[in-house]
């Protein structure tokens, strides 16, 4: 069967870094997208959502075996980059999970586990990340059935739309501690995760 990919959100501005892009700081020696492509890889086949090159995030991803998915319309916000990244999904994919590149503390055991509750769970339609209270998060898995509907989104909101009308199609999958939640969008924010992190 042909394996569910990730698609990781990589095209986003990252505006409220200031001058900094916040999928180039430095994680664990390296940037943190190429990081968390790296984690993803370990879980399925991966495709990058990216803003339109020239763009220092290609470098950043060099010599790794992924899809880069150019998205022209990168600024319309998260609906272009999930059009465009769906365009490179294989078509005997029985699903696609879609991950942001912002998330520190996602492990790629954590995406093992959202993608094992796919088949665990057959009768669900998106099956998604969440906190050990329950509270959904990230990543999300959306049914090939769905993909229609995505395609057809425009604007920066996500796929808020279409979870809400599957909100009894949706699987929960607890991940430890706060890693499904846990993004980090401005200078203070990443300060206080570095200086929690250091402990």
């Amino acid at each position: 069967m042909t394996p569910i990919p990730i698609i990781l959100l990589a095209a986003g501005q990252s505006s409220r870094m200031g001058n900094e892009d916040k999928l180039l700081q430095v994680v664990d020696g390296q940037p943190l997208l190429r990081r968390a492509a790296q984690i993803a890889q370990r879980a399925a086949p991966v495709i990058v959502a990216l803003p339109p090159s020239p763009h220092p995030r290609y470098e950043t991803l060099d010599g790794l075996d992924l899809c880069k998915a150019e998205i022209q319309d990168a600024k319309e916000g998260m609906n272009a980059s999930l059009r465009g990244a769906l365009a490179h999904v294989s078509p005997g994919a029985p699903a696609a999970m879609v991950l942001l590149a912002d998330l520190p503390d996602i492990t790629s055991e954590d995406l093992k586990a959202v993608l094992s509750s796919v088949q665990s769970h057959p009768d669900k339609l998106i099956w998604r990340g969440a906190t050990e209270t329950g509270k959904p998060g990230h990543p999300v898995v959306f049914n090939r059935s769905l993909f229609g509907q995505l395609e057809r989104l425009s604007g920066d909101q996500g796929a808020q739309s279409v979870v809400r009308a599957c909100s009894d199609k949706i699987h929960l999958q607890p991940l430890p501690g706060l890693n499904a939640l846990l993004d980090l969008d401005t200078p203070e924010e990443w300060a206080a995760w570095r200086a929690k992190r250091a402990i």
